[in-house]
C-alpha cells in the first residue's frame, strides 16, 4: 500500500485511473454480473472520481456500497422473480442506477477541491451518509420484499403486497438500519466521519429512507419522470444533507 500512498501524494489521478483499469479488468467476469457495459463504464468514471478526490478511503466506502448492496438484491431472487418484485436485470445496475446511488456523494467529493478545508468535515459526513442512506434503502427494501411478513404502506399503514412503492415492513426496516450502521462505521473506521458522525449518519439514513417510502406512495406513481433512479438520487441527497444539517445544529447549540 506504501507504493499507493507515495504516488497519490502527486498524482491521484494517475492512480486512480490505473487503479479501475486494473480492477475492471481482472474482475472483468464478476464485475460483468453486477453492471450493464454502460454501467461499467460510468462505474469507472465514478471510481476515479471518488479516488481523484477522496483517495483510498472515499474509494473503499463506494467499494462497499457497491458490493454489499449487489449482494443484497440477490437476497430471495429467486423467490422475488418468481413474485415479479425482483431488479431488473438480475439486479446488474446500468448509468442511470450507478447515478441515481452516487450522485450525491460525489457532488460532496468534488466539493472539497473547491471549498475552503474548514468545510470538509461537513462534506465528508455528506459523502458518508449519501452511501448510508443508500445501502440502508436498498437493504430495507430486498430484505422486506424477500422475508416482510407483513407490509405496510407508510402514508396509511394498510397492508399492501411486497414490492408496493411506498411499503414497508419490520424485517426490512431493521435490515436497513444495520446496514446504515455498517456503513457508517466503515466511514468513521477509514478516517472520513468522527464517532458522532456515525450517529448523523445512520439518523439521516433513518429519515431520508422513509421520505423516499412516503415519495413513493403519493407521488411516485403522479409522475412519470419520477423514476426509481431519480428517486434514489433525491433519497440520497435528503440523507447527505439530513446529516449535514444535523451536525451544524448541533454544534450550533453547543
Amino acid at each position: 500500500m506504501s507504493f499507493f500512498y507515495d504516488i497519490a501524494g502527486w498524482n491521484p489521478w494517475l492512480v486512480a485511473v490505473l487503479l479501475n483499469l486494473s480492477l475492471g479488468l481482472v474482475g472483468w467476469k464478476l464485475v460483468s454480473k453486477l453492471l450493464t457495459s454502460a454501467g461499467l463504464v460510468h462505474a469507472f468514471i465514478l471510481g476515479v472520481l471518488v479516488w481523484g478526490t477522496l483517495g483510498w478511503a472515499g474509494y473503499t466506502v463506494v467499494l462497499f456500497y457497491f458490493l454489499v448492496g449487489s449482494g443484497v438484491t440477490r437476497i430471495g431472487k429467486a423467490k422475488k422473480e418468481a413474485e415479479g418484485i425482483a431488479e431488473k436485470r438480475g439486479g446488474a445496475r446500468g448509468p442511470e442506477n450507478v447515478w441515481g446511488s452516487a450522485a450525491a456523494g460525489t457532488v460532496c467529493a468534488i466539493a472539497t477541491l473547491f471549498t475552503s478545508s474548514v468545510y470538509h468535515p461537513l462534506l465528508l459526513l455528506g459523502y458518508v451518509a449519501s452511501f448510508s442512506t443508500k445501502l440502508s434503502d436498498t437493504t430495507a427494501s430486498e430484505v422486506g420484499k424477500a422475508y416482510g411478513q407483513r407490509t405496510f404502506l407508510i402514508t396509511t399503514f394498510r397492508s399492501v403486497p411486497r414490492g408496493t412503492e411506498g411499503a414497508v415492513s419490520l424485517e426490512g426496516t431493521l435490515a436497513g438500519i444495520v446496514a446504515s450502521i455498517a456503513l457508517a462505521l466503515l466511514g468513521w473506521a477509514v478516517g472520513l466521519v468522527s464517532p458522532l458522525g456515525m450517529v448523523w449518519c445512520a439518523i439521516a439514513a433513518f429519515i431520508a429512507t422513509n421520505i423516499e417510502s412516503l415519495i413513493g406512495a403519493t407521488l411516485q406513481s403522479r409522475f412519470a419522470w419520477l423514476t426509481n433512479e431519480v428517486v434514489n438520487g433525491i433519497n440520497t441527497a435528503i440523507g447527505a444533507a439530513a446529516a449535514i444539517g444535523i451536525a451544524v445544529l448541533i454544534q450550533a447549540l453547543l
